[in-house]
């Protein structure tokens, strides 16, 4: 269970709902006094384990006008409404209190996306003549917005390019960061299509203490790492914010066209900026928004603003495209569709995403094969009993363990992550033995994206980010 700082274990429920209220005023006040990501999120996570507790003591979820003892009122939907509910996703933060991780199929609801069902992946299958990717098969890319009329535009012989991109707040990144790359890659293989992926560095100099050199040193080299997931140099052009801004008038035009089109209000309301915030973060959203338009880049589509595109991203990206799609039809432009990804866990569960900042909290794409394995037996939180005798007669919770969670995504072989789900379940398996394949999948898969990196030179990365024709048969 989640360590409750500043308060005792053996808290009463009455102590712990007034905790509770105070660390929900706290977590407000740094929001609105635009205090620090590290400070907003140590006290969002403070919250979650402060619910988590109250939960634990009296078995059901805490709400705000309903303090211990009082029945339950029939609705709350006063100001605390949004603090009772457990999973708070922004593009910023991402925090649950439970250990199952977020509830997406709520978030769909939330959002107004689209569940991808079955007929949609059969959809897809079809038209690509390809076995869908196993992101798709298992729910890993679970919510979409538009995906037909893509796919009709596909089968019409319309074009339609791929965008996708990449916060780089580090020079390290993590394979929860791969997700998005590995599936927009095999994206731009089936469908043939061109792809630009966007570099915010401008985004990370705003909103961390980096100087601009550091933002656009850590875009180049959080390039080379996603060339290194085989992108074709011919069909895909990245580019980061600090350099393409000021080479492309399609860009910039298009940037100030979205900008004039969203009030200050606007994007309070959808990104919770406040008073005291720098309005280089206020305008940033419309950069972002940008090349959803395929005339910001003119050297690839010329100024036809017909070409509709396709983002494939985590679903906590979603309010910067759900404004985009807002404004799209107003300045003359399709919308751009979307496929949403699930999170992907940190190791100590499934409570947060993995986080950059946290060396134990992830699996890095430069850790050695014995880092690698001492992390996952270490870390990885286990859906395991306590002894092994309980393990062998109950069984793990394959929907709670983080070694059993990362499988889905990297073991290929649907038979057999069938069947270590019901060896595990059974108790057959061991999280020991859970442990040892994650580790002997996860290996062998960073071991080769490190030889495929090493190879990406400057003048490879400096050829992917100039400005180019890009090849593909559009009519």
């Amino acid at each position: 269970m989640a360590n409750m700082p500043n308060s005792e274990p053996c808290a009463s429920p009455l102590e712990l709902f007034n905790s509770i209220a105070t660390q929900g005023e706290l977590v407000r006040s740094l929001k609105a006094g635009n205090a620090s990501k590290d400070e907003i999120d140590s006290a969002v996570k403070m919250l979650l384990s402060l619910k988590m507790s109250y939960k634990a003591a009296m078995g059901e979820d805490y709400k705000a006008d309903c303090p211990p003892g009082n029945p339950a009122p029939t609705s709350n939907h006063g100001p605390d409404a949004a603090e009772a509910e457990e999973d708070f996703v922004d593009p910023w933060t991402v925090q649950t209190s439970s250990a199952k991780g977020i509830d997406y199929d709520k978030l769909i609801v939330r959002f107004g996306s689209s569940k991808i069902d079955k007929e949609l992946i059969n959809r897809i299958e079809r038209a690509t003549g390809q076995r869908p990717h196993r992101f798709l098969r298992r729910g890993i890319f679970f919510s979409h917005r538009d995906m037909n009329q893509v796919l009709d535009a596909y089968e019409n012989k319309k074009p339609f390019y791929l965008y996708t991109g990449r916060g780089p707040s580090s020079e390290a990144m993590h394979v929860g960061h791969l997700i998005p790359f590995i599936f927009t890659k095999w994206l731009q293989d089936v469908f043939n299509v061109p792809l630009v992926i966007q570099m915010t560095d401008d985004e990370k100099y705003l909103w961390k203490d980096l100087t601009l050199d550091q933002a656009y040193g850590y875009a180049v080299e959080n390039a080379k790492d996603i060339i290194a997931c085989g992108f074709d140099i011919n069909k895909t052009f990245i580019f980061s914010d600090l350099d393409y801004m000021g080479m492309s008038s399609g860009f910039y035009k298009n940037v100030v066209k979205i900008q004039k089109h969203v009030t200050f209000n606007q994007v309070k309301g959808i990104f919770g900026f406040t008073d005291s915030d720098s309005i280089g973060k206020i305008s940033f959203p419309a950069i972002q928004a940008a090349p959803s338009f395929s005339n910001s880049f003119p050297q690839i589509f010329q100024d036809r603003t017909d070409i509709q595109c396709l983002i494939p991203c985590a679903i906590d990206q979603d309010p910067y495209f759900r404004m985009t799609r807002d404004v799209a039809p107003r300045i003359g432009y399709p919308k751009p569709a979307l496929l949403h990804s699930t999170f992907f866990p940190a190791l100590q569960g499934a409570q947060t995403k993995m986080s950059a900042s946290d060396p134990n909290s992830s699996i890095f794409l430069t850790d050695t094969a014995k880092q690698i394995k001492t992390k996952v037996n270490k870390h990885a939180f286990s859906g395991g009993r306590d002894t092994i005798e309980e393990h062998r007669q109950f069984g793990g919770n394959c929907d709670v363990d983080v070694s059993f969670m990362y499988l889905t995504f990297f073991l290929e072989d649907d038979d057999k992550l069938e069947q270590i789900r019901k060896d595990y379940t059974s108790g057959n398996m061991l999280t020991g033995e859970l442990k040892k394949v994650l580790i002997e999948v996860l290996q062998p898969l960073i071991a080769e994206h490190q030889a495929r990196r090493k190879e990406v030179t400057d003048e490879i990365a400096k050829e992917f980010m100039t400005p180019r024709e890009l090849s593909f048969d559009f009519q």
